[in-house]
């Protein structure tokens, strides 16, 4: 049975960082995609970054230069490293993962990512 377990959010001022951690079990495969995504409320889910088994990554524009996707296969773990958080960063985000090696605009598209965590909350004020 795979499991997602998201960690890492918090409440943080503009500017801060913070890094989420999703731990995979249950899953293993050789070749994959996995991503995070965030949802406010309101809004509809959205993808932030995504990253396959051959390292090549994805991000959404309004976080590119300021997150950071990375997976460590030894520990089965998918990070997301945060920095210069701003107020319009504040969401639910969670973890995804799909057994297969997406297209790389398709890692950032929530349809059809077959395990989903629980998420965790981030929020950021100005």
């Amino acid at each position: 049975q795979v499991q997602l377990v998201e960690s890492g959010g918090g409440s943080v001022q503009a500017g801060g960082s913070l890094r989420l951690s999703c731990a995979a079990s249950g899953y293993t495969y050789s070749s994959y995609s996995m991503g995070w995504f965030r949802q406010a409320p309101g809004k509809e889910r959205e993808g932030v970054a995504g990253i396959r088994s051959d390292g090549t990554t994805n991000y959404a524009a309004s976080v590119k230069g300021r997150f950071t996707i990375s997976h460590d296969k030894d520990k089965n773990t998918l990070y997301l490293q945060m920095n210069s958080l701003k107020p319009e960063d504040t969401a639910m985000y969670y973890c995804a993962a799909d057994p297969t090696r997406r297209a790389v605009w398709a890692l950032l598209a929530p349809k059809d990512y077959n395990y989903w965590g629980q998420g965790t909350q981030v929020t950021v004020s100005s």
